[in-house]
């Protein structure tokens, strides 16, 4: 059920008085809030129990509202905006000195972006603010891709859910570093191929690896991350028979290609073709959570191609321990 009018008006005044609002995206449910309201930024930290060196992107409906929050706005910034905006792409740039400290990790940089979502277009344009939006769940766990998983997640006097339907990318958006590089410090469905292109030189592609201490950059730099509560596994495909074979405790195997698994085990079914995979993954993992297993065997993805890595990369921090 789409949201409307009334929910939108509902939306704004929570945002108003420094509330919650979850709001849809092409990527995944943002938990949104005032970017330039320190407290209301607090909130989010807080309910998510998101570490406060991990900083937040902030979204805007506009390139001019993207230029009131950085202090220095260059001209590969609006080639980069003119070719992927509205879209699933991040731009992290010098943060302007009215971005709260807490936004940014404390780091002299932000993420800005402008979501391909008609709903939280029109929500930040009334809005008249950048809204910070990190996926609507608890810090390190299942991103949502639906209002109901958001719902799961959080009451409804925490959070106010806007339902714009079914995220149609799936995963969270490339983010790129106009300070030093350029480079990709988080893969995403839009290629260091597609930017290096737009450009005309050269973008870093994302160097695989986690932050360990210190500020991040970019969100989704944690080793854990994207992770259900049951223990993920990735494994090859013939592992994956041997281990449903071996063992006797409950297993969920998440698959490209039907297969018969012994009893007491399930199997999922999961795309072959990287966009619609990626747009089913998050649910996929949710479900497999809900089956009382003790154990998600993932079936390892191919890595040829820009949305290939960015699934590797989520599978491989929902799988770390």
């Amino acid at each position: 059920m789409s949201s409307g009018p009334e929910e939108l008006a509902d939306a704004l005044a929570r945002l108003r008085t420094g509330g919650l609002v979850a709001f849809p995206s092409e990527t995944v449910y943002g938990l949104g809030a005032d970017a330039l309201n320190p407290a209301a930024v607090r909130r989010v930290f807080e309910l998510k129990g998101r570490p406060v060196t991990n900083p937040l992107i902030v979204h805007v409906s506009s390139e001019a509202m993207a230029r009131s929050v950085v202090s220095s706005w260059t001209a590969e910034s609006s080639e980069l905006a003119r070719a992927f905006w509205p879209g699933p792409l991040t731009i992290v740039l010098p943060k302007a000195p009215k971005v709260p400290d807490l936004v940014t990790g404390g780091g002299p940089t932000v993420g800005v972006r402008c979501p391909n979502h008609h709903i939280t277009l029109t929500l930040i344009e009334a809005f008249g603010n950048p809204l910070v939006g990190p996926s609507a769940n608890p810090s390190g766990r299942v991103s949502p891709t639906t209002a109901q998983h958001v719902r799961a997640s959080f009451d409804e006097d925490q959070v106010f859910v806007l339902d714009g339907g079914p995220c149609l990318a799936g995963i969270e958006s490339t983010v790129v570093s106009l300070v030093d590089g350029p480079r990709v410090l988080r893969p995403g469905v839009i290629s260091a191929e597609q930017l290096s292109e737009v450009l005309g030189r050269k973008v870093g592609p994302h160097t695989p690896g986690h932050v360990t201490e210190g500020i991040a950059q970019s969100p989704g730099q944690l080793a854990s991350h994207y992770a259900p509560r049951t223990p993920v596994r990735l494994a090859d495909r013939s592992e994956i028979v041997a281990e449903l074979r071996r063992t006797i405790d409950p297993a969920v195997a998440l698959v490209m290609r039907p297969m018969q698994v012994p009893t007491p085990h399930a199997a999922i079914l999961m795309p072959a073709t990287a966009d619609t995979y990626a747009a089913r993954m998050y649910a996929a993992l949710r479900e497999a959570d809900e089956c009382n297993a003790t154990l998600i065997l993932v079936e390892r993805p191919p890595e040829a191609g820009a949305i290939w890595e960015a699934i590797s990369d989520r599978l491989k921090r929902a799988a770390h321990s």
